[in-house]
């Protein structure tokens, strides 16, 4: 990973577009759709009307140095120009982090390709390198992405702190939210019925659902895209897993960066993952092995035990 993707909050913070060319428009558009305060300026042309984001007009010269005090982003999209330079050291010294456009030695960040549906941002980024490939991702990611998003998204920012205080345990709570938006409540909010989508996330608040726990044996291909989608989904929902020496970290690392992970053998791993199980975390066993014989071992330790399909 040569990059790292980061999400900066933009509610009470300031943002500085420099160009009035399509690139500055642009990110001028992109900014405008942002809780974000924009001070927009276009030393080289303004656009017209019809190209600016609704209600807005850019300055018609560079920034002073300190109208830039403040800002936590500065993109500059003047090409050519001398003052690049001096205005992105300038931005730096005041603490913004600067993306000057089509010059990777003088930024400190690349804008990725975004699919925006409100509270859900995707990223997709190639480090500057490949802009087109990533923004046909992010058009094959937006083919795939439920209907409703958005309004379960904000009926989880609006009920965070509740659920975080009603469900002390921090296990349960990602339980419930897997319940939130794998359940019911997804179904109604997909359906635009963002009230019964409510009611239903309160509902589950209120509902005693222990944790149940169990094993899903996974025979380990030599490589990730080897994977079923179902194993793949069983090492998403792990919270543990335990893996022969001989299985490749790359297969390893489908699981989610939070789930526990913990190396055994045949002979170690059936104790070790019904023990877990019985505390109510699921178990991702991963096995280089068959793993007909450790799922026999395993119930009869009395956990509940489920084969992967194999590829």
């Amino acid at each position: 990973m040569r990059v790292f993707l980061a999400s900066i909050p933009l509610e009470g913070r300031k943002v500085v577009v420099v160009g009035g060319g399509e690139p500055g428009a642009a990110k001028a558009r992109l900014i405008a759709r942002t809780p974000a305060e924009l001070l927009w300026y276009a030393p080289d042309a303004v656009p017209p009307e019809a190209e600016r984001p609704a209600g807005l007009s850019p300055l018609p010269r560079w920034p002073e140095p300190g109208e830039l005090d403040g800002a936590i982003l500065v993109f500059l999209a003047v090409f050519d120009a001398p003052e690049t330079a001096t205005l992105a050291a300038e931005a730096r010294a005041r603490g913004a982090l600067v993306n000057v456009v089509d010059r990777p030695g003088l930024c400190d960040f690349h804008t990725p390709a975004l699919v925006d549906r409100g509270e859900v941002v995707i990223g997709i980024a190639t480090g500057g390198s490949a802009p087109i490939l990533a923004r046909d991702l992010r058009a094959r990611i937006e083919a795939t992405l439920p209907d409703g998003l958005e309004a379960l998204a904000e009926l989880a920012r609006e009920i965070r702190d509740v659920v975080k205080a009603k469900i002390a345990d921090p296990l349960e709570r990602r339980r419930y939210w897997e319940r939130a938006f794998r359940g019911r409540a997804a179904d109604l909010a997909a359906a635009g019925e963002v009230e019964a989508a409510r009611e239903e996330l309160r509902r589950l608040m209120a509902a005693d659902e222990p944790a149940q726990g169990g094993v899903w044996l996974v025979r380990a291909p030599a490589a990730p895209d080897l994977l079923t989608l179902k194993a793949l989904r069983i090492l998403q929902n792990a919270d543990l897993v335990v893996h022969d020496s001989g299985v490749s970290p790359t297969v390893i690392d489908c699981a989610r960066r939070d789930a526990r992970r913990i190396e055994a053998g045949p002979d170690a791993a059936p104790a070790l993952v019904a023990e877990e199980a019985a505390r109510g975390l699921r178990v991702a066993r991963l096995t280089t092995a068959s793993p007909e014989a450790e799922a026999a071992t395993l119930r009869g330790l009395g956990a509940e035990t489920h084969l992967a399909p194999r590829p």
